[in-house]
């Protein structure tokens, strides 16, 4: 965390026996963000308590536990890279027949592959707010079944509930935000890397450092 943003090297906890990697979970516990990866079939990510400090772990298909270890930083890096492998590089759609009730998604869709084919990575996100767009169910439903669905889901609960979906097209994100009582009050698709409101910032980390010290200073 000191050495931060340079890349820091993961840490294995597998090789831990049952009580030390006990001790791991009560000190780092469960933070604001979780990752799942193909639904959590091929792996999960918990950010911990600690922002920026993350938990990833890969069960097999008999239910052991075959991955266990941390990585500090904004996002786990290896997590970003499978969310979009094998993604379509844009939209490719019939714009000539088109589904009944389908009216607004079509400009919506010449402004995502704009953005897609001008976006490099670590520039500022593209964000379009359908919360504040006139879009008709259908045209909801369309825009879903063309863009896909990706392999990754990213739950935060920092500003609410947050569901955080990739979709099959490169670097587009879903992210829709829900009040108390499930209701969506925010709409939004994203072209990044990855949205911010999944991201631990610089100053969360440089906080979790100086936590994480006060911390084992209670062990000493």
């Amino acid at each position: 965390m000191d050495n931060f943003p340079a890349a820091g090297n993961t840490i294995d906890l597998l090789s831990l026996d049952d009580e030390n990697r006990q001790f791991i979970d009560e000190l780092l516990g469960e933070g604001e963000v979780a990752v799942l990866i193909d639904g959590g079939a091929n792996g999960r990510v918990q950010e911990s308590i600690l922002a920026g400090v993350w938990r990833l772990q890969h069960r097999d298909s008999l239910g052991e536990l075959v991955k266990d270890s941390l990585e500090v930083g904004a996002f786990p890096p290896s997590v970003a890279e499978t969310a979009f492998a094998g993604a379509a590089p844009s939209l490719d759609v019939n714009m000539t027949a088109l589904p009944e009730g389908v009216m607004n998604a079509p400009p919506l869709i010449a402004e995502l592959n704009a953005h897609i084919a001008s976006y490099q990575s670590g520039h500022d996100a593209h964000v379009i707010n359908l919360s504040l767009l006139p879009q008709t169910e259908q045209d909801l439903v369309f825009l879903d079944q063309s863009l896909g669905r990706g392999k990754v889901t990213i739950l935060s609960r920092g500003y609410g509930n947050c569901r955080i979906t990739a979709t099959a097209t490169t670097y587009v994100w879903w992210v829709q935000y829900y009040n108390s009582q499930d209701t969506l009050i925010l709409n939004t698709l994203e072209i990044c890397d990855i949205p911010s409101v999944a991201q631990a910032s610089a100053e969360d980390i440089a906080d979790s450092s100086q936590r994480l010290r006060e911390i084992v200073g209670a062990y000493s």
